[in-house]
């Protein structure tokens, strides 16, 4: 059985992402070559290594055992371009980053352009995700660091402070009403019955917010859907509803917005940097973990 190092990173971008056809994206592979390559792959080896599903493919068992060493190859080739230094001009290495809603909003403001433009041979891969996946991700292999919230189960992790999220409901500077008083706080379920902008279906923070909705016995109305925290607040400012954002995206919008404090438990989260050991961290997951901490 031959595995060139091409075949084992499109294994593992697909296995990661659930999808052939962004496992190729990711990899720069048109979707025919891909394919072909994964079809090789199952043939040289003599099972299947990606069960197929009505929503992208999962790995089956003979899959998660590629999956992990595919993953120990990866590290060892980054590492590799780490200890090489200067004469390793012609290898890239890539962070794989995780980070939930709020730490994605912040980190993009500042730290990782800054950090990209420092480290020209560092490639950032950025996924969004809810913190429990984070964990997770991070304590398999499939994320060198994350940015969760402690509550999802980070104890068995490495982790450093990294900021407090708070989450506020925003409502229109014009709007009628109590949620016109800024300043003032409200709890999830005095909100229940208002008309909602949100993310799209599926998006980490929504999807907290309509489980802590559901645990009162209720559900949040949505007059709309949409992609980006900018664009939440935009409409929000412009009358079509109330939302729930973090702090520092309503204090982003703050001309145009007022923000009242939740004053539900869950809406207040220490949000750590986390990873399975900092210093077993490849030389560039260190680099991009100081300039995070």
């Amino acid at each position: 059985m031959r595995f060139d190092l091409v075949d084992l990173r499109l294994f593992l971008l697909v296995a990661e992402r659930g999808s052939i056809t962004s496992g190729a994206a990711l990899a720069g592979l048109a979707l025919a070559s891909a394919s072909a390559r994964i079809k090789g792959m199952e043939e040289s080896l003599g099972a299947p290594l990606l069960e197929r599903r009505r929503r992208g493919v999962a790995p089956t068992a003979a899959g998660q055992a590629l999956l992990h060493h595919a993953r120990a190859v990866q590290n060892q080739i980054e590492a590799m371009a780490g200890d090489l230094g200067a004469y390793a001009s012609g290898l890239r290495a890539r962070v794989r980053l995780m980070a939930n809603t709020a730490a994605t909003g912040e980190i993009l403001r500042d730290a990782l352009p800054a950090f990209l433009a420092a480290h020209p041979g560092i490639d950032v891969e950025l996924d969004e995700r809810p913190s429990h996946e984070i964990a997770e991700a991070v304590a398999s292999g499939a994320a060198d660091l994350g940015i969760a919230a402690t509550w999802a189960g980070l104890a068995h992790l490495e982790q450093r402070p990294f900021f407090i999220d708070r989450l506020v409901v925003i409502a229109a500077r014009d709007r009628p009403g109590a949620l016109c008083l800024e300043g003032h706080a409200t709890g999830l379920a005095d909100i229940l019955g208002e008309a909602f902008v949100g993310l799209g279906a599926g998006h980490p923070l929504q999807e907290h917010i309509a489980r802590q909705a559901a645990r009162l016995g209720g559900h949040l109305h949505f007059r709309i859907r949409v992609p980006g925290l900018d664009n939440v607040c935009r409409l929000v400012s412009q009358g079509a509803g109330i939302a729930i954002v973090p702090e520092s995206a309503a204090r982003r919008a703050a001309r145009t917005l007022r923000r009242l404090r939740l004053t539900d438990e869950w809406a207040t989260r220490q949000l750590s940097l986390c990873a399975r050991s900092f210093e077993a961290l490849t030389p560039q997951a260190k680099l991009l973990a100081d300039a995070l901490a």
